[in-house]
């Protein structure tokens, strides 16, 4: 397993690894959720765990770009960043 983990690209393990973050936190939202058994309670963890998705999105769509930006041409790479101003536009918005 130590040796896989070694082997891997450091920028996918790093998006890997928070997305594996997110998911958690998504999970521990939904049993504190259901734990606390009270609709403002629930709105209030609601609305931590809206900060939380978008933070994590923009942290993986940053790793990757960075990771693939030597890869591409500069006309390729000026689209991939309209690609991802479109995502986080219609995820603001």
């Amino acid at each position: 397993m130590k040796d896989w983990i070694q082997s891997m690209d450091k920028m996918v393990l790093s998006m890997g690894l928070l997305r594996v973050f997110g998911g958690s936190a998504e999970l521990l939202a939904a049993f504190t959720i259901l734990y606390l058994n009270d609709i403002k309670k629930a709105v209030a963890v609601n609305s931590i765990l809206a900060t939380i998705g978008p933070i994590i999105l923009i942290s993986t769509m940053t790793i990757g770009v960075v990771g693939v930006a030597s890869q591409l041409e500069p006309m390729r790479f000026v689209l991939v960043l309209c690609g991802v101003f479109l995502i986080l536009l219609a995820v603001f918005k």
